[in-house]
């Protein structure tokens, strides 16, 4: 096997540590070695790069290419599926090597992945979200007629479920065609047309059903949950992950301390609405003015959550928005109060971990699968002593990555070089 020598960078391993000069050593898609005077069959200089793990974004939507209702009622059916064929790459030139689709993506764009059909990064797939009637996945229009953002078609059904035995049904439904992962609404949201985002949906019972049939499977449960109600009914019953959390208080900050469940703030979310909406894009009224409505208190309830220690994913939301844009997430972390270091630990290891995948991917550690992500340091050499505090600083900071990427390896193969 050819051993592949990443020498000379500055190594931010992921595990929390901090970034240190080192070399790695990849063979067979694996890294074997971390250490310092390491050979290779193969040498790629890292000089004045930093080695990251891949990062990993846990909540996209890769067959949206931002929300505008006008353009998508005029989109022929396979069309999103061309689009997310672009979506794909996109992400991954952001270093983005694993993802978590929140709903869209189906068995066959996971299986033209994992085939090397098309570029993407893997995928976990949840193909649609379970929605009560009049819920955030209703499609359900004043006029009458149901005008989904994704038509239902074989391979990834209606998703609207009312009572414990419909929700069961549906459960293994979603897990017989493919579904990684278990997505809910427990509450209304901000682009559904008649639903709130103040108020919480299903009842106990029914997310009890969800999350049995699920574990019996080995899925995890995800929940679109912004309203109080909505996040503590899924705390509750033993949920996994809250996505977006746009109500929280402090009884529900202190029930996902006690349950050990994670929050994916997708802070970038409603901006994206509001971005959309300044370029003017179909918006209907509702979507932009409940975009305005939530910003703010989500961006305190998540600060809050974050200085309490809720343990934090990162996730973005893509799809409602551009793709490619996946690193602006880091920085509205950190504006809420992680570290930038915290912020990439939230994209790799936590994230990893989140998606049960911490033994395998996250971190740069031996044995792992080799994913990289190969930066550009924003340190030039002046011909003065730096500060190592500087360099670090500077090296790993978030609101530049984006522009730094230099090259993406998954599995120890170069699958990006956008720099």
């Amino acid at each position: 096997m050819t051993r592949t020598l990443y020498a000379g960078g500055q190594v931010f391993d992921g595990t929390g540590a901090a970034p240190a000069c080192a070399d790695v050593v990849v063979e067979d898609g694996r890294f074997v070695q971390i250490g310092s005077g390491l050979d290779g069959d193969d040498r790629i200089d890292c000089g004045g790069k930093t080695l990251l793990p891949g990062l990993i974004d846990c909540h996209v939507h890769v067959m949206f290419s931002g929300i505008d209702v006008l353009r998508m009622i005029q989109t022929p059916f396979s069309y999103p599926f061309y689009e997310a064929i672009h979506n794909l790459r996109a992400t991954l030139d952001q270093g983005i090597t694993t993802v978590r689709d929140a709903g869209g993506a189906d068995l066959g764009v996971q299986q033209a992945i994992s085939n090397g059909l098309i570029a993407g990064p893997r995928m976990q797939i949840s193909l649609g979200m379970l929605s009560q009637t009049g819920g955030h996945g209703d499609d359900w229009m004043p006029c009458g007629a149901s005008i989904p953002l994704l038509v239902e078609h074989p391979g990834r059904p209606s998703t609207v479920v009312d009572g414990p035995d419909e929700m069961r049904r549906k459960v293994r439904e979603l897990i017989r065609n493919g579904a990684d992962v278990i997505k809910v609404a427990t509450s209304g949201g901000v682009l559904s047309p008649r639903s709130d985002p103040r108020r919480g949906h299903f009842r106990d019972e029914e997310i009890a059903v969800l999350v049995e049939e699920a574990t019996a499977a080995g899925r995890f449960v995800m929940a679109h949950a912004q309203a109080t109600d909505g996040i503590k009914v899924a705390i509750r019953n033993g949920v996994r992950s809250i996505e977006h959390g746009i109500y929280l208080d402090d009884e529900a900050i202190e029930m996902m301390l006690a349950a050990g469940t994670w929050l994916v703030p997708t802070l970038a979310a409603p901006r994206a609405v509001l971005d959309l909406a300044g370029i003017g894009a179909g918006l209907p009224q509702h979507m932009i003015d409940k975009a305005r409505m939530v910003v703010d208190v989500h961006t305190e309830s998540v600060r809050r959550a974050i200085a309490a220690g809720v343990a934090v994913a990162m996730g973005t939301d893509s799809g409602v928005g551009a793709h490619g844009d996946n690193l602006r997430e880091l920085a509205l972390m950190v504006g809420c109060g992680m570290t930038p270091a915290e912020a990439l630990h939230a994209t790799s290891l936590s994230a990893a971990r989140l998606l049960g995948l911490g033994d395998e991917l996250g971190s740069i550690e031996v044995g792992k699968r080799a994913d990289l992500v190969v930066v550009t340091d924003t340190v030039t050499d002046t011909g003065t002593e730096t500060d190592s505090d500087t360099a670090d600083r500077d090296a790993l900071d978030v609101d530049t990555l984006s522009a730094r990427i230099h090259s993406v390896y998954a599995d120890g193969r170069l699958v990006a070089e956008p720099g």
